[in-house]
């Protein structure tokens, strides 16, 4: 059972950081930049994608978030 819970655990992690990359791409990030950002889980979503919408550049929100 354990197997089976690590396992339902790793699809889920990746299906949130696939959800989290898709998300910071459509706000314009760089794919380098955003595929970082979004395997981390110390990055706020939120607080990189209103980076971008107040006017920040992606690549210095990529700088100010890593």
């Amino acid at each position: 059972m354990d197997e089976l819970l690590e396992r339902a655990y790793c699809d889920t992690a990746d299906a949130v950081e696939a959800w989290r990359l898709e998300q910071l791409l459509a706000a314009g990030y760089p794919i380098a930049i955003a595929e970082q950002l979004a395997a981390r889980q110390d990055v706020d979503l939120h607080r990189a994608l209103d980076l971008v919408d107040r006017g920040c550049e992606p690549e210095l929100a990529g700088r100010i978030l890593l």
